[in-house]
């Protein structure tokens, strides 16, 4: 029974305001290859690791039971979706060197419970990078298919917003309104993002929310008919002058809030009252209710990336050691495109 170092990232103190990288240090402890007798759990080493805004708050001690993440236990390797290979399975439907995506804890090594396990996706196609199933071909992915298309029910000549437009989930989104033939805008925090939108995802206009003193008139400088579909990364004042310029009958989908996160009291929302006026619907949604929906996504979304049809921009950290700073700079907005970890390629 072979005994290896485990090198793994954890929670040192909870976060108020800002996360900094030495909230989480990297340590090793050693770990037997192999499971209990009778588990049915699943020991697998991990490939890459996904960084994700959502794990924000699970890096704060709750006091809303009504989160749907638990927070992270001080001082154990944190955990998040990722990319790894099987070498032992308790569960009938792995077996050694299958390749799957889901929850795995931040280390080389994991043993992922029962529980656990029945949340993971097997991977069958390996044909494009093993890193998209951390984006395109994971929980990203299936946020931007289920927000756009289930929720917001697009249609062909549609005016569309996408905040923090080229991130994991923004590039995406504006990519399925283009394939559809929408008019798509995003908004991102840098020249060079900007420059990403309009070049890379083929958005029609993009522009820097930092750089517009005044949001709503920026809005209707690239929307003067209104938006008709607004897809919602960040909350706060972009929110606020999205609603006062809504088309009648728009949609919202109200994936994350990232401007919020690290605010003690978060910024209130002024201009409701349009939701009214336009007759507009504003839906959050968790993407986790809609795994069902991942055949479906994958014979959309397949066939489009092998086509040069949609394209995907990561952002790769080397190594455990820096996974602290990979994740702590998605709050900075250091990243361009999406941001993972490589624990190993093999």
């Amino acid at each position: 029974m072979a005994e290896v170092s485990n090198k793994q990232v954890l929670l040192r103190d909870y976060v108020s305001g800002f996360p900094k990288e030495s909230d989480l240090y990297v340590t090793s402890s050693t770990l037997k290859l192999k499971l209990l007798q009778g588990s049915k759990g699943v020991l697998v080493k991990n490939l890459y690791l996904s960084c994700d805004p959502y794990m924000r708050n699970r890096m704060q001690k709750f006091l809303n039971p009504a989160s749907y993440a638990d927070s992270f236990n001080l001082h154990s390797p944190i955990s998040g979706y990722g990319v790894a290979k099987v070498i032992e399975s308790g569960d009938p439907k792995f077996k050694e060197g299958d390749l799957v995506w889901g929850i795995t804890g931040w280390e080389q090594y994991s043993i992922i419970n029962a529980t656990q396990a029945q949340t993971l996706f097997k991977i069958h196609d390996t044909d494009v990078p093993l890193s998209y199933y951390t984006g395109i071909l994971g929980m990203p992915g299936m946020t931007a298919y289920v927000g756009f298309y289930e929720l917001c029910s697009p249609k062909k000549g549609e005016y569309v917003f996408i905040s923090a437009a080229s991130g994991a989930v923004g590039q995406l989104v504006g990519q399925f309104a283009k394939l559809l033939g929408c008019y798509v805008v995003g908004s991102a925090g840098s020249k060079e993002k900007v420059d990403l939108l309009k070049t890379k995802f083929g958005f029609d206009e993009a522009f820097n929310y930092k750089e517009e003193p005044d949001l709503d008139a920026a809005l209707k400088r690239y929307f003067p008919e209104g938006i008709d579909i607004y897809f919602e990364n960040v909350g706060g004042k972009m929110l606020d002058a999205v609603l006062l310029n809504l088309r009648l009958h728009a949609r919202i989908a109200v994936c994350g809030m990232i401007s919020q996160y690290n605010l003690e009291r978060p910024e209130g929302v002024h201009n409701l009252m349009h939701l009214i006026l336009k007759q507009a619907r504003m839906e959050g949604f968790v993407v986790t209710s809609y795994y069902h929906l991942y055949p479906k996504f994958l014979e959309l979304v397949l066939p489009s990336i092998k086509q040069g049809k949609i394209v995907y921009v990561e952002d790769v950290a080397e190594g455990l050691e820096s996974a602290p700073s990979a994740l702590v700079g998605l709050f900075a907005g250091r990243n361009v495109g999406k941001q993972l970890v490589v624990v190993s390629r093999e």
